[in-house]
């Protein structure tokens, strides 16, 4: 079966396509946002550099952004490209990774081209939050009809994408950057008794709430002397609110850190807190389960609880903005050292599920699947 991808550079998408090697797919790749080759890809073909007519050169953006119609000029139109790229391949699918970027600037050429086939694979606030914004909706309800096969991080999106207008009849739900490679990672677990971290997530920009569980913390932080408190992936906005509110040097604060040091320091955490209104099924929950540290997460769309069962392999943030109550959840938790070993028994049973080979196995017998009802 001929594949034509559809994204941009992501961690998420990149994990995802690399399950396709030594399929038997073939797999093509149109870089919508021109982000350049993606080196881990090198089996497949890639359609990139192709947006400027005359090369990136100094005062392009200048010329855009002051002159609006000097784009038109400047660069070619992604809707020409991809029909262009569709003429060349003659693919027997497409799947678009998000619906803005990947699946909106190409609907037309996917309505003039009825006989490929289109797969969808929804990320994290795809259609959760923006289906409640007029502009994003139409887009949504414009989209989703169109489409024959859907892949999302979880089965509330596929309820959604459903509730909206899809109609394809095929729609799995597997972690956004397929599963784990666990005995790479296993050296990194610590016995539960060596653990004492307290680890959040540093997400604020737009969804997180990453200095509502800071307030929380820094209110009961002479209940908790006997942890470290360490927030990871500090994001600009978080940053900001750290000038104008400063906590405790008792608190650490890293930026981006390399995939592996997270793991490492999940490893050896007790506690892991992810904050937010809005999201898909975070990575990060995913992570902390095969870690084996004990998740408190927020629930939007009641999404976290298809793998948090309340009070048993996790607790559950109800309301993402409520001080006080994730407060107490942290109290909790750090008072009830049975729930976390139950917890994290659990979860090292868990994490199975969360296997790449077996990931893996089940994605590619989705294409499979898709491959076959080509045929039919």
């Amino acid at each position: 079966m001929k594949i034509l991808i559809v994204s941009m550079r992501a961690i998420h998408s990149t994990r995802w396509v690399s399950q396709l090697r030594d399929s038997g797919h073939e797999v093509f790749y149109f870089d919508i946002l021109n982000g350049g080759i993606i080196k881990e890809w090198d089996w497949v073909e890639q359609f990139t550099n192709w947006r400027y007519k005359f090369g990136d050169f100094k005062g392009r953006y200048f010329l855009k952004k002051y002159f609006y119609k000097a784009h038109k000029l400047l660069e070619n139109d992604p809707e020409e490209e991809f029909e262009r790229i569709i003429k060349l391949v003659k693919p027997d699918v497409v799947q678009s990774f998000v619906l803005y970027k990947c699946c909106v600037p190409i609907l037309k050429v996917m309505q003039r081209n009825q006989n490929i086939k289109w797969i969808y694979s929804a990320w994290g606030n795809d259609l959760f939050y923006y289906k409640n914004l007029p502009k994003y909706r139409k887009d949504i309800l414009e989209v989703l009809p169109e489409i024959d096969y859907m892949f999302a991080d979880c089965i509330r999106d596929i309820n959604i994408a459903k509730e909206l207008g899809f109609k394809g009849g095929i729609a799995k739900s597997f972690p956004g950057g397929g599963g784990y490679e666990l005995a790479k990672y296993k050296p990194f677990i610590k016995k539960l008794e060596d653990r004492k971290i307290i680890l959040i997530k540093g997400y604020e920009q737009r969804f997180g709430k990453c200095s509502i569980v800071l307030q929380a913390i820094s209110q009961i932080l002479n209940k908790l002397e006997d942890y470290s408190i360490v927030v990871f992936g500090a994001d600009k906005e978080l940053l900001d609110y750290l000038d104008k509110h400063p906590v405790s040097k008792k608190i650490t604060i890293y930026k981006a850190l390399a995939h592996d040091d997270v793991l490492r320091l999940m490893g050896k955490s007790l506690i892991y807190i992810g904050n937010s209104t809005s999201d898909g099924m975070p990575n990060t929950l995913l992570e902390s389960i095969i870690m084996g540290v004990f998740p408190i997460q927020s629930n939007p769309g009641e999404v976290t609880e298809e793998i948090i069962e309340n009070n048993k392999n996790g607790l559950l943030i109800n309301n993402p903005n409520n001080i006080d109550e994730i407060k107490t959840l942290i109290l909790k938790a750090i008072n009830n050292r049975d729930m976390l070993q139950k917890g994290f028994e659990f979860n090292q049973n868990l994490k199975s599920k969360l296997d790449y080979d077996l990931i893996k196995e089940g994605v590619l017998e989705t294409y499979k699947e898709i491959e076959e009802d080509l045929e039919n």
